[in-house]
């Protein structure tokens, strides 16, 4: 089917409470096509909704302030409203020049994407197919196989492809035909990036021997998506099945029976939904056995970049990378102020009749506030002996990745207080005098 504007148009209505489409707009063959298509539909009246253009200023071109002032006379031309942006790519990243735009570019597009916006993009089926043959050379599974989606939500709106049905050829062969101008990019020529090696290279050897490589290639991506779909409904059943009033827990015993493989579709689909970056699949298959196989007296954790993960008791943990506490640390403290500590979290006291700590009993010299170092012993109020430390917040259900840095608060040098958990024997306000209740706020929390 060659292109025509009015190909669009079945797909784009579809999409409820449009307010404006606004193309990304690069001045290329493919974005010149879109937006001049979407136009002619807009003066037919065809389509209602209003349309501008975003062009994304990215300074690594020395051409590119001829590539601006070429989509500001286009946009001129058409009447369409053009905003620009000029963007700062970080290029010391690490991630390399092409993903550092990109993701300088996507951010931008976001900031600027609102409710009831469309942000279109132009890319059409050989980007798609080339899109899955990298994922596929990086051992992508089925949501990077999918490629690129028709829809998905984005910034504040929607972000939505409608030339992914139509290949190259096809939108060239309509620029043509309507007389329109575009631009180059250089760099598109550069064979030492992998997506411009796979399109000058690799892609063309390909269609020798199969033409329709393209079209075929972007059907499988649209299979591909609807397999990730599916494995995203089994995810969410599944946390729905083991989830509790805090999204960053699950019940881990509720999924004992179900396989490693179910498992670890689960846990990249919990840990994208709570806004962590997803590990990598070693950690990933780790976590889908260990988390589960490990006896029952064991706490399994595993950290990677940005997150944490801890199974304790019946729950699975879900976390931001905890900093270290030095447990060297000394705090004074006035309990008339909340403290913040180190690492994060908050500790606080509020004056309450015959509750917590005696305010009698402290007004003989400051407290100060420490962590664990080893060997600390507690005589609990109300108790016969002293104990360790360490069975006592073993003993009130405290995690382990909190026992380091549980606020220990000491008169002078005696412990009298753990957190809000533990007053020591001899510090407890009597029913006739003011106390200092306690409150623990632990990072993360």
């Amino acid at each position: 089917m060659p292109f025509t504007p009015e190909t669009l148009l079945p797909p784009l209505l579809e999409i409820p409470d449009v307010r404006r489409l606004r193309v990304a707009f690069s001045g290329g063959l493919d974005s010149m096509v879109l937006l001049t298509a979407l136009q002619r539909l807009r003066e037919s009246g065809a389509l209602l909704a209003a349309l501008d253009a975003i062009h994304i200023h990215h300074g690594l071109s020395p051409y590119a302030d001829e590539w601006a002032q070429h989509c500001a006379q286009v946009c001129c031309e058409l009447r369409v409203p053009l905003v620009q942006f000029n963007v700062v790519v970080d290029t010391e990243s690490g991630k390399g020049i092409e993903a550092s735009a990109r993701n300088a570019r996507y951010s931008a597009l976001a900031r600027e994407t609102e409710p009831g916006d469309c942000l279109l993009m132009a890319h059409h089926a050989d980007d798609q197919a080339e899109t899955l043959l990298l994922q596929l050379l990086r051992g992508s599974g089925p949501h990077g196989l999918a490629a690129m989606p028709f829809l998905r939500p984005f910034g504040n709106g929607l972000l939505v492809r409608p030339l992914l049905d139509f290949r190259r050829d096809q939108l060239f062969a309509w620029a043509s035909q309507a007389g329109l101008c575009w631009v180059e990019d250089h760099s598109n020529r550069q064979q030492d990036l992998d997506r411009n090696f796979l399109r000058l290279s690799v892609i063309p050897l390909l269609k020798q021997r199969w033409p329709s490589l393209a079209t075929t290639l972007s059907r499988s991506a649209r299979l591909c998506g609807e397999s990730a779909q599916l494995l995203e409904e089994l995810a969410a059943s599944d946390i729905a099945a083991a989830s509790t009033p805090h999204p960053r827990e699950l019940r881990w015993k509720v999924l004992a029976d179900h396989s490693v493989v179910r498992r670890r579709n689960l846990l990249r689909a919990w840990i994208a939904r709570c806004g962590f970056p997803v590990p990598n699949a070693r950690r990933l298959e780790r976590m889908a056995t260990d988390f589960w196989d490990a006896a029952p007296d064991r706490n399994p954790a595993l950290r990677w970049e940005g997150a944490e993960m801890h199974r304790y008791r019946e729950m699975l943990y879900l976390m931001p990378t905890l900093p270290a506490v030095d447990p060297a640390l000394r705090l004074s403290w006035d309990p008339e102020l909340p403290l913040e500590l180190p690492g994060g979290g908050r500790l606080g006291a509020q004056r309450r009749p015959g509750e917590g700590l005696s305010v009698s009993k402290l007004l003989s010299g400051p407290l100060i506030v420490r962590f664990r170092q080893g060997g600390e012993h507690c005589h609990p109020a109300g108790r016969r002996d002293s104990h360790s430390l360490k069975k006592l917040l073993q003993e009130h259900a405290v995690p382990p990745w909190l026992r380091d840095r549980i606020p220990l608060i000491y008169h002078g040098e005696e412990l009298i207080a753990v957190a809000d958990r533990i007053i020591s024997e001899g510090f407890a306000a009597s029913p006739d005098e003011c106390g200092w209740v306690l409150k623990w706020r632990p990072a993360n929390d």
